[in-house]
């Protein structure tokens, strides 16, 4: 069985092909610079031989069309994987918000797409983008079963105290304000490997996601207790281009005081913040290459950046009661030792204990990086959220 995975940005599409029951993908790519002059799509094929890396720069003015590329791609007479697109027979989309009304995997249906798109103002830069690839995979794969995989739905499993605000009670009975919390499958998924690297079903795992975007979960026995991002993906740890936590009264004294219209405030903290703020650049290694060349504004947004994660770590090792291991993922989790050091710096009290030279050394695999005989597990975990929507897809369509 072909299962092809979308995960569609606001202007970006990644994707993985997969010939189930194997894990491995038959072929992945990314879509990037839609609807610029200038978009671009990196497809790599996985064979025996490595298989050929495709590039191509060409204009691609909507996500409609960028899939009917990858179409072609994965159809090419040369390089392709498939003869005719109806071989494929899933179709898995990771949508970013669910509400309350999934907290699972679910079976596209024109309600669930109604639901989908009644999320919109919940999140507004990445909703709208899920919706439009599954309408365009609708189109391309008429044949194929269409499966939506929430990233909030892994978070369902807050409890009240942790996933409510203290305000009045209608603000969530009638208007839905809660925290929801975001990139629950890949917290579900490392946090599910690391406990099967442990041993121990029910471990007490502190997830650190960290990309452009960033956010943490306390993980329980495999559930989420906690996480970092709230209503929005704007709360907890500092990011890429967004703020993370910040007094609300700023936002109150930029619009009554500076004279600010809220758009810009939301433009403000959500793309003009963070680390782009604080250093002028967004991209983590950009302000590595400032950090080694002297420059204190890079300096000081490596060290607040690694405080909040160590004050998070703080406060979930609380909340879990103990701890058994701290996870990092994603692309600047799994890269970035200097990052990882600054963390785990000065946290010996509460088990972690560092290996330099372990955490140094590259690995595409899950690692170790903790010294010996310490009691809590440092790990660097890949994350693969195009396997795990994958996997969710199956089990779905196999209970029903």
């Amino acid at each position: 069985m072909y299962l092809f995975v979308i995960n569609s940005g606001s202007s970006s599409i990644k994707y993985q092909l997969f010939r189930w029951p194997a894990e491995q993908p038959v072929c992945s790519g990314l879509v990037e610079r839609i609807g610029l002059p200038e978009a671009s799509i990196t497809h790599n094929v996985f064979t025996s031989d490595a298989g050929p890396v495709i590039r191509r720069s060409l204009p691609l003015p909507d996500h409609e069309a960028g899939l009917r590329e990858v179409v072609g791609l994965l159809t090419d007479p040369t390089e392709g994987v498939l003869h005719d697109p109806r071989e494929i027979e899933v179709v898995g989309h990771r949508v970013v918000h669910g509400g309350e009304a999934f907290a699972a995997t679910a079976l596209i249906t024109p309600a669930v797409k109604a639901e989908i798109k009644r999320l919109f103002s919940l999140a507004p830069l990445h909703n709208p983008a899920n919706y439009l690839g599954i309408e365009v995979a609708e189109n391309l794969f008429p044949q194929a079963r269409q499966v939506a995989v929430f990233d909030t739905a892994f978070h369902q499993t807050l409890p009240p105290r942790a996933f409510r605000y203290a305000l009045p009670a209608s603000f969530y009975t009638e208007f839905g304000i809660r925290a929801y919390g975001f990139h629950g499958t890949s917290h579900q998924y490392v946090a599910a490997q690391a406990a099967a690297y442990l041993g121990n079903p029910a471990a007490k795992i502190i997830t650190i996601h960290l990309g452009n975007g960033c956010s943490m979960a306390a993980v329980l026995g495999g559930k989420s207790v906690d996480t970092s991002m709230g209503f929005g993906p704007l709360s907890g740890l500092v990011m890429g281009t967004r703020s993370g936590d910040l007094d609300p009264s700023i936002i109150f004294h930029l619009i009554n005081e500076r004279g600010y219209e809220p758009a810009q405030v939301q433009n403000l903290l959500n793309k003009n913040s963070g680390m782009l703020g604080l250093t002028g650049f967004s991209d983590m290694r950009d302000i590595t290459k400032a950090l080694l060349a002297g420059d204190p504004a890079a300096a000081l947004a490596y060290d607040l950046y690694a405080y909040r994660i160590q004050k998070y770590i703080g406060a979930y090792a609380a909340v879990l009661n103990g701890l058994d291991a701290v996870v990092f993922t994603a692309g600047v989790g799994e890269n970035d030792a200097l990052i990882r050091a600054l963390v785990c710096r000065n946290l010996e009290f509460l088990g972690l204990h560092l290996d330099e030279a372990r955490n140094e050394k590259r690995a595409k695999e899950l690692r170790e990086i903790n010294q010996a005989e310490a009691r809590v597990k440092i790990l660097v975990v890949p994350t693969n959220e195009e396997l795990a929507i994958a996997r969710q897809c199956v089990a779905l369509l196999q209970s029903v």
